[in-house]
Formats: C-alpha cells, sequence, structure tokens
C-alpha cells in the first residue's frame, strides 16, 4: 500500500518531544524523515529517564518511529557541507533549537531559501516571534502555565496544576504537522516554500479557548452556571479552576467506584446530560426524580448536583468501574471508566486498532508504543521501531552521492 506522503523527505533537526512528535507523525504518513543528530551523544532523550542500561530509553522510542538517524557535526566544514547537499534533495527542515541557533549555524532562512526556494522550513517555539517572552526557555509546564491551562486545572481550593497530558510539547507538535501539511499544499500551488512557525504557548491556549470562552462570559453577567461554584459559592473576576466539572455546560464529575478504597483509579467519569435525565432516573431506581420540579431542568438540578452525585456514588458502591458503565452505556448515559496506564497497555481494543503498539527494537527487544490515533480507511501505518545513533549515516550520504572513500573522509574529519 502506497502512503501519501511518500517521496517527502524530511530533515528532523528536533530533539525531546514537541519537535520528534511531530515529524515521527509525518513519518507514519511514508515521510522519509531524516534525524540528523550530533555524533556520539544524539538526542537528548536516547539517555533520559532510562530503564535498560546502555540502551536507548523509552523517552526517545517512543517519539522517534520510523525515522533514520544520521550523525552529523554541523560544526564543521565538512558537515555543513553535507547538510547542503542534503537540503537542495529535501522537501521539509524542522527545527526547535533555541532562538538564533539555526543562524548562527551559518543556515539563515535566507541561505535555506538560496540552496532550495522550494524547502519548508517549520519551527517550534516557545513564544510567538515578537513576544515580550520569546527568548525565554520553554518546557511542559512552563508552555502549560503561560498557556492558560494551569490556571484552569486543579480544584479551587488548590494551587494551579499541570496536566499530564502533554499540552505543551506533543500538542505542539501536532499543529506543527497541520502546518507543514498546509505549507506543502501550498507549495504545490505556488511552487515555493515557506516558513512555518508554532509557539507552544499559542498550541496551549488552542486548547484553552473554552476558558476563554468563559472568562468573556464572566465578564458579562459574574457568574458560571456550569461551574460547581455555582450557586453557593463566590466567582472573582477570573475563570477559576472547577475541579472534575465538566466544560460544556453538562454537569459531570469522577466518582468513586466498588474498591476505591485501595485503588486509586476505581472511579468512573459520569456526565449529567439533559437529554439524559430521564434514562439517568431510570437507571438509578430513581423514576419520581423526573417530574420532581427541583430536578427536572439543568438550571433545577445545579443546586443539588453534588447531592444527585452523592446519590450516584451509592449506586455505584458494589459496581467496579468496568461493571458500571456496562450498565450505564445501555441507558446511552455519557460515562467512561478512568483507566490506568497499565489498563490502557493491556486494553485489546486499543492493541486491535492499532492505537497502542508492540514494535521490536535491535537492542531493547520489543517495547510498546503509542500508535498513529488518526484511522483511514486507505491506509495503515505501520510502525517501526527507532533508528540507532547514526544507524543510517552511510546509507544516507550514499544515496546524497558520497563514496565509500569520500565517506571515510567525513569520519576521519570527523564530521559524522
Amino acid at each position: 500500500m502506497s502512503k501519501p506522503l511518500e517521496g517527502i523527505k524530511i530533515i528532523d533537526f528536533t530533539h525531546v518531544q514537541a519537535g520528534p512528535a511531530c515529524t515521527q507523525l509525518l513519518a507514519w504518513f511514508g515521510a522519509d524523515v531524516i534525524k540528523v543528530e550530533r555524533p556520539g551523544s544524539g538526542d537528548v532523550t536516547r539517555n533520559q529517564l532510562r530503564d535498560i542500561p546502555e540502551a536507548d530509553a523509552l523517552y526517545f522510542t517512543m517519539l522517534n518511529s520510523n525515522k533514520r538517524s544520521l550523525t552529523l557535526d554541523t560544526k564543521t566544514q565538512e558537515g555543513k557541507e553535507v547538510l547542503e547537499k542534503l537540503v537542495r534533495e529535501s522537501d521539509v527542515l524542522v527545527e526547535n533549537f533555541a532562538p538564533g541557533a539555526l543562524d548562527r549555524m551559518g543556515f539563515t532562512w535566507e541561505r535555506l531559501n538560496e540552496l532550495n526556494p522550494k524547502l519548508i522550513v517549520a519551527s517550534v517555539k516557545g513564544f510567538s516571534d515578537g513576544h515580550h517572552y520569546e527568548d525565554l526557555k520553554v518546557y511542559e509546564n512552563v508552555a502549560q502555565c503561560a498557556g492558560g491551562a494551569a490556571s484552569t486545572t486543579g480544584f479551587w481550593d488548590g494551587p494551579p496544576t499541570v496536566s499530564a497530558a502533554a499540552l505543551g510539547d506533543s500538542n505542539t507538535g501536532m499543529h506543527l504537522a497541520i502546518g507543514i501539511l498546509t505549507a506543502l499544499i501550498g507549495r504545490g500551488q505556488t511552487g515555493r516554500g515557506q516558513k512555518v512557525a508554532v509557539s507552544m504557548q499559542d498550541s496551549v491556549i488552542n486548547l484553552c479557548r473554552v476558558k476563554l470562552r468563559d472568562q468573556q462570559r464572566l465578564d458579562r453577567v459574574g457568574f458560571l452556571e456550569e461551574y460547581p461554584q455555582y450557586p453557593h459559592g463566590e466567582f472573582s473576576d477570573v475563570v477559576p479552576r472547577g475541579g472534575n466539572a465538566g466544560g460544556g455546560g453538562q454537569p459531570g464529575w469522577v466518582l468513586k467506584c466498588k474498591g476505591w478504597e485501595t485503588d486509586p483509579n476505581a472511579y468512573i467519569y459520569f456526565t449529567i446530560q439533559g437529554h439524559a435525565w430521564e434514562p439517568i432516573c431510570r437507571a438509578l431506581g430513581k423514576p419520581e426524580w423526573i417530574s420532581d420540579p427541583n430536578y427536572a431542568t439543568a438550571q433545577a438540578r445545579q443546586p443539588h448536583i453534588f447531592d444527585i452525585f452523592k446519590t450516584i456514588e451509592e449506586w455505584l458502591a458494589d459496581k467496579t468501574k468496568f461493571e458500571a458503565v456496562d450498565i450505564l452505556r445501555k441507558f446511552d448515559i455519557p460515562c467512561a471508566p478512568v483507566l490506568s496506564m497499565k489498563e490502557i497497555a493491556n486494553d485489546p481494543s486499543l492493541r486491535a486498532s492499532g492505537t497502542i503498539v508492540e514494535v521490536p527494537h535491535k537492542e531493547r527487544g520489543s517495547y510498546l508504543t503509542v500508535g498513529s490515533p488518526i484511522k483511514f480507511s486507505g491506509l495503515k501505518p505501520e510502525i517501526t521501531g527507532s533508528p540507532l545513533l547514526g544507524e543510517h549515516t552511510e546509507e544516507i550520504l550514499a544515496e546524497l552521492g558520497y563514496s565509500k572513500d569520500q565517506i571515510g573522509k567525513l569520519h576521519t574529519a570527523k564530521a559524522i
């Protein structure tokens, strides 16, 4: 089966998570992603959080599937010449260096555009160009705080809280992948490349748009009716933390199930959606609530919402999270078990769909990783193991026209 991005060559100058998440996605869909790494060390995540001595860490393997590794010292003249040849033959260069690093290497946008006018140069940034923090170094949790996610996450009587989801890193990589694909389509129309940039702050803000919605509502009316603080609590002039409340106007909460005393994940998320109120009442054995004026409408229920949740927890007390969901889904009630990462790793449905895959590795043996979250009717991405450091260096150099003797001289010059 041919892949949509076959024939697209990408220079991957990224490291850690945001950039590699972007280029891995493109590699899954057929792009030839050449990961350019420093000789002798490579991407820092190769040895971060290792669980097997001397083997590439899972941090690296799970973000660099389907790529080829080229070791190259671009500080040497010989290394610069190799990179120039690679630029001339590539479609995209992706980087997440510190601001100005590519320029200091001698590869400014003007120089890259001179070498290859069709080249798309895609960059991950912490903050957008011109932002007053544009020189600030940004990591995952920094981005979550700067993007508004932390201030609106957690409980109202506690501090701002960051999410375990990579809202700053992998989310930014997904946004950049969209930008690259858009630029490739644009190049087909104009014949020219362009610069594409995505900042981590902007990407987090994009995912927090409903909180920006709430800020404007709060500014106008002074309260947010779907938050747990309403109607008994007070609102300040900023969007508060709402605990586990639903963000879309449908009251929801994480509720205890059988075994919660010993299992930290023996919970379900339960949503009280307006049209599902009657089925909820029937599922709980509370048919009298259907017509009770204290419960019949969403507005009437809100003052009693935690009493309702308490009643649901009483119903859940003798049911595991899986038993509860199996009952509730028959009533078309929006809910889900709180799954641990161990349960996700072993979920047969996720294995069957290719969301969780087991892939071989030359040093580690097999390991679990995340497969494509995007499903196609005409494409099933094959997930392959991440490359060893410099595994494809000679292969790539040969494709660029270097002879064995020339490759040997590059070795001697310590350029590769």
